[in-house]
Formats: structure tokens, C-alpha cells, sequence
């Protein structure tokens, strides 16, 4: 979703009923609790919802369509597996169209398992993606702490 439209504030664009987007985007946030791989675009859309507009409502509508093309699919946690830990993350410099803040996200696994993720733009606008990583990576650091 987001490499094809990339999602900013949309100043011009025709406003939709902001009720209706809330309650769309509150039922994709209970959903990412079973589907990780969402909340990278639940929480962009989630950003906009002060001021909707037709963008923004295609973009959840999107997602939406995506959700019923992988309703089969989830998370299955096998009983036989290690538990060393182990982080990922990543971060991308100014990706966001309206501020220029960078967006962080990291995985966090015990064994193979899933048990805890975070994607979220950063407060503070990073000069370098070498300084945009260094905020993710002790933004990650604590959530393992």
C-alpha cells in the first residue's frame, strides 16, 4: 500500500465523514493484534483521521480488500521451539510527507514465536538515516528491556 500512495495530509482533496473513518480504522486496530503485517498501514491511515478525505477512505478501503483476500492466513505457534531471543528492526529517513519524520518499526521474538512488534513515526526529525536507525535501535532496546 504504501509504496504505491504514499499517504500525506491531502489539504485539497474532498473530506469524508470523519465518524465513519474513525470506526473503520478502530476495527483495523483490534485487528492487528492477530495480523502484525497491517500495522505499518493501519497506522499511517490512523494519522489522518482529524481530517479524512476520498485518499485516505481508498486507502482503508484497500486494506479492507486485502483482508478478505487473506482470510485464511495468521499466526500459528508450534509447542516445540527454542526460546532465545531475538530483535529486528528498521527505520526509514523522512518517509513521512508532512513532517519529514523518520518511521520506526521493530519485531521482537522468543524462539520463533512473535511476541511483540511497534511501528511508529519518530518524535524528532533525524539529519541522516544513519541517526534514524540509531533512534530505532534504542527505541527497540527498551521495548526488549
Amino acid at each position: 500500500m504504501v509504496e504505491k500512495n504514499k499517504l500525506d495530509a491531502d489539504l485539497e482533496g474532498t473530506l469524508v465523514d470523519a465518524t465513519l473513518y474513525s470506526r473503520m480504522i478502530g476495527s483495523l486496530m483490534y485487528l492487528t493484534s492477530n495480523i502484525p503485517d497491517l500495522i505499518y498501514a493501519v497506522c499511517l491511515c490512523a494519522r489522518y483521521q482529524a481530517k479524512p478525505t476520498e485518499k485516505h477512505l481508498h486507502a482503508v478501503k484497500r486494506i479492507f480488500r486485502y483482508l478478505k483476500g487473506t482470510i485464511h492466513l495468521g499466526l500459528w505457534y508450534s509447542k516445540d521451539t527454542g526460546i532465545s531471543l531475538t530483535a529486528y528492526l528498521d527505520a526509514d529517513h523522512a518517509r513521512c510527507q508532512d513532517t519529514r519524520h523518520s518511521t520506526s518499526g521493530s519485531a521482537q521474538f522468543l524462539g520463533d514465536k512473535l511476541v511483540s512488534w511497534s511501528s511508529r513515526k519518530q518524535k524528532s526529525t533525524a539529519i541522516s538515516s544513519t541517526k534514524a536507525e540509531y533512534i530505532a535501535l534504542s527505541r527497540c532496546c527498551a521495548r526488549i528491556l
